[in-house]
Parts: C-alpha cells; structure tokens; sequence
C-alpha cells in the first residue's frame, strides 16, 4: 500500500506536466510566419517573471539538486562549491547577459557563434564555438535523464527490465514531441511548475529534516560523527586548508564555464529586453538559496543515516525523502525532481539544434535555406538530440556520462575569451583567439585524463602542491596564448575578419526593447 501511494503521488506531478506541455502551445501564440527565432527564443518577448523561471528553471537542472547534495554526502564541505559559483554567475550575468542580448537582438543573432561570426568576421571560429557548445551540451543533456533515473529507482517507478526502458521513453517522448511542436514554449511553461514545486518542496523537506533532528546545531553535530566515522581524511565538514584553492578555482571556474552553455544563453536571449535580464539576474539568488538547502539536505542525509548504494551518492536526497515523509508527499516529491529535468532538457536540445542549424547548417550547406526549412531542420535535430540522449543512457555507464560532462565543462570554458572579450573590444585577433582555444581544448582535456577524470589538477608552487580547477588552468593558458599571438599575427599581416557588429565603446542598453532595443 505504501509503494502504491508513493507511486500515485509520483504519477500525479509527471502527468501534471505533460498536460502542460500539451498546453504550452497557447503559451504566448503569434500569427508570425515560422522563423528560427519564434521557434527557439520566443521572438525575444519573455518578461521578467518567466525570464526568471526559465534561466534558474535551465541553470538549475534536475542532476544539480541530485548531485549537489550527493556531494556534500560523500565528500563533505567541498561538494558545497556549487553555492559560491552560482551567487558569482549573478553578477556576471547582470553585466554580461543584457549587453550580449543588445548585440543579438540588434542583429538577430540566435546564437552566440551567431555574435562571434559577426563581430570578428570569422567563419573557423564561429565554427569551433558552435561545435564546442554542441559538444558540451549532449553530455549534460544525458546527465538530466540520470538525474531521472536516480528519483525514479527510489520511487519503484525504475524496475530492471524492459518496463524502466519503456517509462523512461514514455516520460521523455511527451517532452520531445511538445519541444519538436512548439520549440521554447514547452520549457517555458513546465518552468512555472518547476520552480513552485521546487521552492516548496526544498523548504518542506528541510524542515522536516530540522524537526526530525532537534534543530540545525544537533544535525551538523551528528553528520560530523558519520563521517568522521567513515575515515576519509579529506571528508569533513571544514574545508582544510590544502582544499581551499581546489574549492576556490572550481567556484570561479564554474562560474564562467555556465554562462557561456548554449541552453544558458538561449534563456537569456527569449528575454524581452536589457532591464529584463537585469532585474531576472537580481533575482537569481533566491534559485542559489534553494540549492543551499539541498546541499543542507547531503547534511541531513548524512545525519539521518542514509546509505545510497555505493557509487551512487545522488540517490542521498530521494532517499532521505522516501524515510522522512508519508509515501503519498513523498511520491510528490520525487516527481517534483524528475520534473526538474525537463525544462533543462528542453531547452538544451533547443540550444543545440539552434546552434547546428545556423552555424553549421546554413553556414556551410544550405545558406539560402529559407526560415520555414530552418525550423523544419531544428525541430528534428531536437527530437534526434533528446532520443540521442535516452539512447545513449541505455547504452552507457552512469560515470560515462559524468565524466563527458566533466570534460564538457571545460571545453565550454574555452569560449568565454572568445565570447566576453569580443563584447568589449576587438584587440585580440581572430587567428589568435582560435589558436589559444584548440590550446585550452587539448590541456584541458589532456589534464582531466591524465588525472583519472578529476576536476582539479596539482600544481607545484614554491614547494606546495595547489589544486587547481583543470578548466580554469587551461582557460588562462587560452588567454595567454591569445594574447601572446596577436601582436604576431598582426605584425606578419595577417588579415582581420570585418565587424558586423559595429559596437561603439558605449552601448545605450536603457532604451525599451519594444523601441528599437539597444541602438549599436
């Protein structure tokens, strides 16, 4: 009976968000003939509240709250590194993201290759962005359905067998057709739900972990007596000090590595104007507290005396769920987290379909494809992106997706010089720029191998060994060769792209989108 009214609950919040993703298609209708930019940015008209939504619905994916607390599980204060990276991305996108949605919107770019393209006359690379992007995103498209499987194990809706292949396709086919049918609409809508499920789910549980533990203070206390226990040297609730600079450069790194992802920026760029993306990004906050409590949750798992199955710390949180509350709340729950992957899914294969159509498609195929046949092309390399991503979590372990999405981290890493430097000036030539990211692309790469897949790489500095963020070395390695070969490339007389974009020193981003946006 228990797993019964589990399984209800479950069910009920999973069929509550496909009846809204067949609904998501009277979400903001226009009678505009098909283009790329309704289809996968909502002709730009996003106000704030659902910019809100859909950025922390997109930034904060369903593996996040799993993994965060997993994290803070196994390893203790280090896997808190999420939360000082996600306040850092709130200021980065508050002067970043409205200056970037000015150019785009100005010039109807739908992608960042789209501004790279433009603003260095670049075809190679706009090229290797769009493909870097592609590449990073398919790995942590994956990583949302193992999110899923993980709260769908511990709801019993994930038996071994034929049947957990047909519920996983059966719960993301709903999503691919809506995605295919109505582009950002689908991911927009189910954002509404994700984040008022989220918010009251995050507080419920964590009071109910308070109250089950006799007040934060006894909770620490006993979670500290657990892994103490366990004897892991580097596992405490302290960060020690040889940790400090690993914490540190993965709470910087991480930072920037988020906002350049495809799915990040096509949230941003459905925003209706500059203020719009600036009072979202005041706002985005509330999303990293809420976070803090699942990672509070990896304590309070810890405290309870939770034991996932080896290697799978994400299943700490819905665990903890399924011993503290009622099977019924406990089933709504777990949905509310599978829930949470769809609109980061969503709007990821959204972002690489986009970013295949315009920079690789049409720059190198078909330029005179229409807009009608841009869209036809998007809609079915979305639905192949997301069945791409179910296929491949079949056929794959767990830790090879994760270590994909380690290395995709690093790789989308390589184009914020690129991307953020070219907002401000045109100094580093386009030659320069690409060499330094295939630099980054194979240090990184080789760094993170090298190390057995761990994010952080040893550095003997004075004497000491300091970890480092692999992402992080490898980016101002990029940088410094970037910079090094521009005055080289200039003084052979290399050639430089022509600007498209024609960015004064000052951009005006006050004026109403509604108006003209941004006059560049």
């Amino acid at each position: 009976m228990p797993e019964e009214a589990m399984l209800a609950g479950l069910v009920s919040v999973i069929g509550g968000a496909s009846v809204l993703t067949v609904l998501a298609r009277r979400f903001r209708r226009t009678d505009d003939l098909p283009s790329l930019e309704n289809w996968a940015l909502l002709d730009r008209k996003l106000k704030t509240v659902w910019t809100w939504l859909l950025l922390g619905g997109t930034i904060y994916t369903a593996y996040t709250f799993a993994a965060v607390p997993g994290l803070v599980y196994s390893d203790g204060a280090s896997g808190f590194f999420a939360l000082p990276y996600t306040v850092i991305v709130c200021p980065l996108a508050f002067f970043l993201l409205p200056r970037l949605w000015a150019v785009a919107r100005q010039h109807g770019y739908v992608t960042v290759a789209d501004f790279v393209h433009g603003r260095y006359g670049s075809p190679p690379l706009a090229l290797a962005v769009a493909l870097t992007g592609i590449l990073a995103t398919m790995p942590y498209l994956a990583l949302q359905l193992l999110g899923v499987r993980a709260v769908l194990a511990v709801g019993g809706l994930y038996p071994r067998g034929a049947t957990s292949d047909l519920i996983m396709f059966g719960l993301f086919a709903v999503l691919t057709v809506a995605t295919y049918r109505h582009g950002l609409r689908t991911p927009t809508t189910l954002s509404a739900l994700k984040g008022i499920a989220i918010f009251c789910s995050a507080f419920a549980v964590t009071a109910l972990v308070l109250v089950r533990l006799d007040g934060p203070g006894n909770m620490l206390q006993r979670a500290a007596h657990r892994l103490a226990a366990r004897g892991a040297s580097d596992a405490s609730l302290t960060l020690a000090p040889d940790q400090q600079s690993a914490f540190l450069t993965l709470a910087l790194g991480s930072a920037l590595a988020l906002l350049m992802y495809p799915h990040v920026l096509t949230a941003a760029f459905a925003a209706s104007g500059t203020e719009t993306l600036r009072r979202a990004s005041v706002a985005l906050p509330a999303w990293a507290g809420v976070l803090g409590l699942f990672g509070m949750l990896g304590v309070g798992a810890l405290a309870v005396g939770i034991r996932p199955p080896p290697g799978r710390a994400e299943a700490a949180v819905p665990l903890l769920v399924e011993h503290l509350m009622s099977p019924l709340l406990a089933g709504l729950v777990l949905g509310v987290m599978t829930v949470g992957a769809l609109v980061p899914a969503a709007v990821m294969s959204i972002a690489a379909a986009s970013l295949f159509v315009r920079n690789v498609y049409v720059a190198y195929f078909h330029p005179t494809a229409t807009p009608k046949r841009q869209v036809r092309v998007a809609r079915w390399l979305s639905l192949t992106a997301q069945l791409g991503a179910v296929a491949f979590v079949y056929g794959a372990r767990d830790q090879t997706a994760i270590n994909l999405q380690l290395l995709g981290g690093i790789w989308i890493l390589q184009t914020f010089p690129t991307v953020t430097v070219g907002l401000f000036t045109r100094w580093l030539h386009q030659r320069a720029l690409l060499v330094g990211w295939a630099t980054g692309m194979v240090t990184g790469t080789g760094l993170v191998v090298a190390q057995g897949f761990s994010s952080v790489v040893p550095f003997d500095l004075g004497g000491h060994d300091v970890e480092i963020y692999t992402g992080l070395a490898a980016v101002l390695l990029n940088v410094l060769v970037a910079v090094v070969l521009t005055p080289t490339f200039d003084r052979i007389g290399a050639p430089r792209g022509a600007d498209a974009t024609a960015l004064p020193s000052r951009l005006n981003l006050r004026r109403s989108p509604e108006k003209g946006a941004s006059s560049l």
